[in-house]
């Protein structure tokens, strides 16, 4: 059973201690109980709240890593994968087929003079595009 499957249960465990034994309790023995389970279900969920916030710093750092290492690397159109075309903003698979499609490109511009993508779309990738 994992970690989110154990925090459902103390959840409900508490809901249910509460309306269960809270019938011929006191409000303030209620209260204490309330307090109890909801204490151990947060030194339950601490652990997996932690893991959570490791696993977020790794995805930043590993997509700063990605953007730093891309930077001044341009995508060559004529060699680009599909995959790869779809990484550019705005571009889908129907697209990045399109410009397979139409090379050879002896300069990026060619994307519009081939009609392969309107200027609105080429002005959003045209930084990230060579072709050689």
């Amino acid at each position: 059973m994992n970690r989110r499957n154990y925090l459902g249960i103390g959840s409900l465990a508490a809901a249910l201690t509460f309306f269960v034994s809270g019938c011929g309790d006191t409000a303030a023995e209620r209260e204490a109980k309330i307090r109890e389970e909801a204490a151990k279900a947060a030194a339950q969920a601490k652990p997996v709240v932690e893991e959570a916030g490791r696993a977020v710093k790794a995805a930043a750092e590993g997509a700063k890593q990605g953007w730093e290492e891309s930077n001044g690397k341009r995508l060559d159109i004529n060699d680009a994968s599909e995959i790869e075309l779809t990484g550019l903003p705005g571009v889908d698979h129907r697209e990045a087929r399109r410009i397979i499609e139409n090379r050879p490109y002896h300069d990026t511009h060619e994307l519009v003079s081939k009609r392969v993508m309107n200027q609105k779309l080429y002005d959003r990738i045209k930084d990230d595009v060579t072709a050689h």
